[in-house]
């Protein structure tokens, strides 16, 4: 909330113009001042200041509210808390689809979708409240260089041929949606603290960063002394502001993030697969020493950034054209998976998909998570299935049951899933 514009925070337009001039424009610039120096900068009196003071916190300071005035404002406006996917198991497992007011992070190896799925939301968001989409502006913020206006203009076209069935309609649609492309954090993090102007004159109603985990890797090494704080800090400033502008103005904010494997001895190196989890032990294995290692497949940019985001969903590889869904974080929902391919129409989920709490979907969830943790292991050997088939030494394909579940290995992995 600090980072409110003092524009929106009740002060006269000559006194926010007189203070940007100093470089004070938000609430936290103006509050980290003495009484002295703001009474030199606004040429006031100390006690003019004072009021000044207390109206600039008034206006940053978080507003109490009840658990009950929540539910009663979601309930009584339920399009304004979510962005629907147009998934239709998904939405109904995350309550609506993607949360407004929060960060919603996309994470996986390249070539899953994660850019597809930007922009499949683009669309959405444009789309009329009736149709389930918030009637908004986009602003999309693009590090990598891989927005497409094509592969925008294929997706809303084949996704919703009824309502998009004239090219006026199609480039109304992509008038709507701001392109940003920025390739350093320097630059990332200047974009982001100007949004708030742009999202009041622009009507904007999602945001979309893709990738954040791109410039932040480029820039900052570390293995290098000091990095890692810098990083640390660069990420804890950008979340801070994109978690204010996502609650102040009641829209989703979509990043998107890599994969990295980390390695006991501190090394990390990238993975071309993801758990199923959020974070997941591989299988033991020795490594060239002797010497036992053990890692974990996770989202990239460490635990900071991890706590940041409120709700992360992953893509994964699964048997070409299926890739895997899966909801690894939520306040809302439960471990969930999906099946989906990547159309002319945006990711398209496949029918019969696993519920959340059936038992043998969730007996397929637990042996595809072990069988992943033997292939990134490296080692097929008995050893590793052991911990989950007592019997069996054979590694089964992706979405069979298990012969044997009488392993005691098995049952108490089961449990801790059911």
């Amino acid at each position: 909330m600090a980072a409110k514009k003092l524009r929106r925070a009740g002060l006269s337009q000559e006194l926010c113009e007189r203070l940007s001039r100093h470089q004070i424009t938000t609430c936290q610039d103006f509050l980290c001042l003495s009484f002295l120096e703001l009474m030199k900068v606004t040429g006031q009196s100390y006690y003019d200041v004072q009021k000044l003071l207390c109206k600039v916190s008034r206006a940053c300071a978080p507003k109490m509210q009840t658990a009950y005035e929540m539910k009663l404002r979601k309930s009584v406006s339920p399009s304004s808390a979510f962005l629907s996917t147009t998934l239709h198991s998904l939405d109904k497992v995350l309550h609506g689809g993607v949360p407004c007011g929060s960060l919603t992070e996309i994470t996986g190896p390249p070539g899953c979708g994660k850019t597809q799925f930007c922009i499949m939301t683009s669309v959405l968001a444009t789309l009329p409240v009736s149709m389930g989409g918030l009637d908004g502006a986009v602003i999309y913020i693009d590090t990598e260089s891989a927005f497409s206006a094509e592969r925008l203009i294929e997706i809303a076209g084949n996704r919703f041929p009824t309502y998009f069935d004239s090219e006026e309609k199609l480039l109304c649609m992509t008038r709507s949606i701001h392109l940003y492309q920025e390739l350093t954090c320097g630059s990332v993090l200047k974009r982001i603290m100007s949004l708030e102007e742009e999202i009041i004159s622009k009507k904007v109603k999602l945001v979309i960063i893709d990738s954040i985990a791109s410039v932040v890797r480029k820039e900052f090494d570390t293995k290098l002394q000091g990095n890692l704080i810098e990083r640390s800090n660069f990420l804890a400033r950008g979340a801070s502001v994109l978690k204010y502008l996502a609650e102040e103005f009641s829209m989703p904010v979509i990043l998107t993030n890599q994969i990295t494997t980390s390695l006991s001895n501190g090394l990390a190196i990238q993975a071309d697969r993801v758990s199923p989890a959020d974070d997941l032990s591989l299988s033991e294995g020795a490594s060239g020493s002797g010497k036992r290692e053990s890692g974990c497949v996770t989202a990239a940019l460490g635990n900071t950034w991890s706590h940041s985001v409120n709700t992360r969903l992953i893509l994964q590889y699964h048997d070409l054209p299926t890739r895997q869904l899966l909801v690894a974080k939520s306040p809302v929902a439960p471990f969930s998976a999906f099946f989906y391919t990547i159309e002319k129409s945006g990711l398209v989920l496949q029918d019969n998909q696993p519920t959340p709490g059936n038992g043998r979907a969730r007996l397929r969830q637990v042996q595809q998570h072990w069988e992943w943790r033997v292939c990134m292991s490296g080692q097929l050997g008995p050893h590793h299935l052991t911990r989950l088939y007592s019997t069996s030494a054979t590694l089964h394909p992706p979405g069979c049951l298990p012969e044997d579940l009488s392993s005691p290995c098995f049952n108490n992995e089961l449990q801790s899933l059911l």
